[in-house]
């Protein structure tokens, strides 16, 4: 397989496909976020507070949650980091999470995956209540969007909603096309684009032809977790690409490097806009926490959304 350029060095040979600039749109939301925290608190004397639970020693699960934090205070937020050893129960876990639900300073819960082994995910994220549950992930806020009801979104899939609306503007009639159907990105990021009036089509690990229905696709997202699976002949000419994935690949030369799971380099030839890894999804994934945690503060304290 073909190893995907980087953004920098595709963008030079063929300036074509214009680049999503998620960190610069991120940078952007994150201003407006800091904007309106303010605004709330001087209106409700209340700062939002979002609470992060990190069981084990993940390294990356580390850095990410310890990023979290910063662009949590960055914004005017108050954050609470509960760092829990590998040891934790299932029983400890719940119980934080029943304490943090009733902690009034706590708007926000969020309980980083991927848990260690012995505890149950699914069990733990439906125990977070579901006005507090920013991830999106606990049934009730599933259901609400499975149901086209207001709710808290998963924040990857939303920062991939906002920003091909900010790229393409209105959405309804496209032909969408989501390869990956987990609960964390891809269910919901159909049903999102569902609402928006796409049509839309989910490949997953049991479609049989993944790439006729990508060529398919005004519009591709692709989260599956696997690097440079969408090659230049999966894309439709002039398709606008979300790349969710992210992988740390080592270099012949002893080095590392993030890559998504597109092919960048030779999808950069055929798409019309596409997402760089890094600098494309993963910048609005904090964003939209950040949004979310506000707009859960703003239920709880404010009665709106």
């Amino acid at each position: 397989m073909t190893e995907p350029a980087s953004a920098e060095t595709a963008s030079v040979r063929n300036p074509s496909a214009r680049l999503i600039d998620g960190k610069a749109f991120a940078a952007n939301l994150t201003q407006d976020i800091a904007r309106e925290v303010r605004a709330f608190h001087d209106r409700h004397q209340v700062t939002p507070g979002l609470a992060v639970v990190l069981v084990g020693n993940d390294p990356a699960s580390e850095v990410y949650v310890r990023n979290k934090a910063l662009q949590t205070h960055r914004t005017g937020m108050r954050s609470f980091m509960h760092m829990l050893p590998e040891t934790t129960s299932q029983a400890e876990l719940l119980a934080l999470v029943g304490r943090l639900n009733h902690d009034p300073e706590i708007h926000g819960i969020l309980v980083q995956l991927p848990l260690p082994a012995g505890l149950d995910p699914i069990a733990i994220t439906n125990a977070i209540r579901p006005d507090k549950d920013v991830d999106g992930l606990g049934e009730v806020n599933a259901g609400r969007l499975a149901l086209g009801q207001p709710g808290l979104v998963p924040c990857t899939p939303l920062g991939c909603l906002m920003l091909l609306k900010a790229e393409l503007g209105e959405l309804r009639g496209l032909h969408a096309v989501v390869i990956g159907a987990s609960n964390l990105v891809g269910r919901p990021m159909a049903r999102l684009l569902l609402a928006e009036g796409c049509t839309v089509t989910v490949a997953h690990i049991d479609t049989r032809d993944p790439a006729a229905l990508a060529r398919q696709a005004d519009i591709l997202v692709v989260a599956t977790g696997c690097n440079g699976l969408v090659r230049a002949d999966w894309i439709k000419p002039g398709a606008t690409v979300i790349d969710v994935g992210i992988t740390r690949i080592s270099l012949p030369n002893g080095k590392t490097r993030l890559v998504g799971d597109v092919a960048f380099d030779e999808a950069v030839t055929r798409a019309g806009r596409i997402t760089p890894v890094p600098g494309g999804v993963g910048p609005m994934t904090i964003a939209c926490l950040l949004n979310n945690t506000l707009a859960a503060a703003r239920r709880i304290v404010g009665g709106a959304a």
